[in-house]
Formats: structure tokens, C-alpha cells, sequence
């Protein structure tokens, strides 16, 4: 097992004046932590979330740093002393290859949900009664444990029929549709606008034996009329596990997928928007048949009214 040497020199709210001055010493590979630049990330996409982790919000707090890691050699220990002597004031710490490869694992656990599922790293086994659904939670948003995920594969265990038609807007990992197909639906159109999206899906359902029922699109499915066109309707349930902010503007869309008695799931709520989006879907014309609620967090269940 390597042993590493993570060094954070402080960046005093010029990260990338910093990380020039350690190019020039022959060091790369750098991850900048600023508290500015998150700030200023949040606020120009807020329209895809309505929370964010306390957690994350502390450890940015204050935040001007530049991290890089060293091999722990005696020519490494030495560079860090250069750092030093140029003023850059680094602190330093031990690492080994299992921290940061395979330790982040050990917060994976099997997720129950509903009253048959349950969703099952994809390096552990499973020998319980429940219907796994087998996912690598490293790739994009949708690992099961959120309490947003969990309601929608409850009301997704409910409303599954075999050979249904499912669709999936804003898929991230995919563990929706993946779950819908492991239960019996005979095919799962899923979309994102994140680029990778369709290589994860694709991964993900190949763990679980679905590929084969799964056709995968990137694009905003509000502001792309050639992909809703392409996406087209009479979907048996249509999903759409996202934040308020885009599950309004979506709703005047939602009756266009659906076949007449499909039924659309939506979450991704937060506590305090839950009013807000049931009116959008009802000047939709969706009729709210259920509303679920978790920690503070909200879904519906609704079909056309």
C-alpha cells in the first residue's frame, strides 16, 4: 500500500495566484477550495436543488486553500520545506491509497425501501428476501438513501406493472428506472442533462441485467421541444426525482407523456415548497392522488385530472 503526503497551503482569497507560484516549483495536480467560488457556484444553479448539506456549507465556510499530494519520500519532505521557506506556510498530513480509494465505501449500505426493494452497492452481496437493485453509488446523484429517492421507490414498487412504459426525467444514476425495469416494466426511456448520464445509466442497468429495455437522452426536456418530440408519450408512469424549482416549469409538459391512466411521481420537495408545486400541477390539469412525505421532504403521486 503507497503512502501519500496531502498539503494544503493556504490561498488568503487568490487560489489560482497560489497555484501558479506551485507550477512553478514543478508541483501539479491541484484541488482549490474557496469559499467565493462555492458560493458563487450555488448561486448560479439554483435551480437544480432547494437544499444543500450543512456539512458542505461548513467545511467551505472561510474557505481559500490549495490541496495537492506528494509521494511520502524523503524528497517530498524536503519540497515541503521549500514551501516554507517561500512562505507559503503549507500544513501536511499522511494518507494511504485506501483512504481516498475504498474507504468512502464503508457509507454505502443496503437501502430498503418500500416494501420489496432494496438497493445493494455493487460490491456487496445480498441473500435477503428484498428485490435488489444493484448500483455504483460513485457516479452521479441517486444512491438510494436519500429520503426524495426512497419515497419514489416506494410509489415506483406500487405503480409497476409488467411490460409497462416508464419514464425517467432527470435520471442521474438511474436507480429509478433501473428499479422500475427490475420489476417488470418492458422498457425505461430516461433523460438528463448531465452528459454522462447515459454511460452511468447504461453501466448501472448492466449490473442489473436491464440494459436491453433502456434508451438514454441528454438534454433539457423543458426547454427542448425536439426532445420532448423525441421522447413522445403514452408512458404508463412517468419520473421526475428533481427540486421544485424544476418540476414547476415541467408540469404543463407532464400530461403530454403520460398515457390516460398513467400516473407521475415527482419529488425532490423540500419542506415549504410542497403548496407552491401542487398548485402548478393542478393548473396543469394533474390531480394530486397522493402525498407523501419524509423527514422534510415531499412527493406526489398525480394523474390527469
Amino acid at each position: 500500500m503507497s503512502n501519500w503526503i496531502e498539503v494544503t497551503v493556504p490561498a488568503h482569497g487568490d487560489p489560482e495566484a497560489v497555484c501558479e507560484k506551485l507550477t512553478g516549483m514543478g508541483l501539479e495536480g491541484f484541488v482549490i477550495e474557496d469559499e467565493k467560488d462555492f458560493k458563487g457556484f450555488l448561486a448560479g444553479n439554483t435551480q437544480y436543488w432547494d437544499f444543500v448539506d450543512e456539512d458542505l456549507e461548513k467545511s467551505m465556510a472561510g474557505a481559500s486553500r490549495v490541496k495537492f499530494w506528494l509521494a511520502d519520500t524523503d524528497e517530498s519532505r524536503a519540497l515541503i520545506a521549500q514551501l516554507y521557506e517561500k512562505g507559503f506556510d503549507p500544513a501536511s498530513r499522511p494518507v494511504a491509497d485506501a483512504d481516498w480509494e475504498n474507504n468512502w465505501r464503508d457509507y454505502y449500505k443496503p437501502v430498503e425501501a418500500g416494501e420489496k426493494l432494496v438497493v445493494v452497492p455493487q460490491w456487496q452481496d445480498y441473500d435477503g428476501d428484498r428485490t435488489p437493485v444493484k448500483l455504483d453509488p460513485g457516479l452521479l446523484f441517486g444512491t438510494g438513501d436519500h429520503p426524495t429517492t426512497r419515497m419514489c421507490l416506494a410509489a415506483v414498487e406500487k405503480l409497476t406493472g409488467p411490460g409497462c412504459r416508464v419514464l425517467d426525467l432527470g435520471c442521474g444514476s438511474g436507480i429509478l428506472g433501473i428499479a422500475a425495469a427490475v420489476l417488470g416494466a418492458g422498457a425505461v426511456t430516461a433523460a438528463d442533462v448531465d452528459e454522462k448520464a447515459p454511460d452511468i445509466v447504461r453501466d448501472n442497468a448492466r449490473l442489473n441485467g436491464v440494459e436491453d429495455v433502456f434508451t438514454v437522452h441528454v438534454g433539457d426536456v423543458i426547454a427542448s421541444g425536439a426532445l420532448r418530440a423525441k421522447l413522445g408519450g403514452g408512458y404508463d408512469l412517468v419520473l421526475a426525482n428533481i427540486v421544485a424549482d424544476v418540476i414547476i416549469p415541467l408540469a404543463p409538459y407532464v400530461g403530454g407523456f403520460l398515457a390516460p391512466e398513467g400516473a407521475f411521481v415527482c419529488s425532490g420537495i423540500i419542506d415549504g415548497r410542497q403548496n407552491q408545486v401542487a398548485a402548478a400541477l393542478e393548473s396543469a390539469g394533474l390531480a394530486v392522488t397522493e402525498h407523501l412525505t419524509l423527514e422534510e421532504w415531499h412527493a406526489f403521486v398525480c394523474r390527469r385530472g
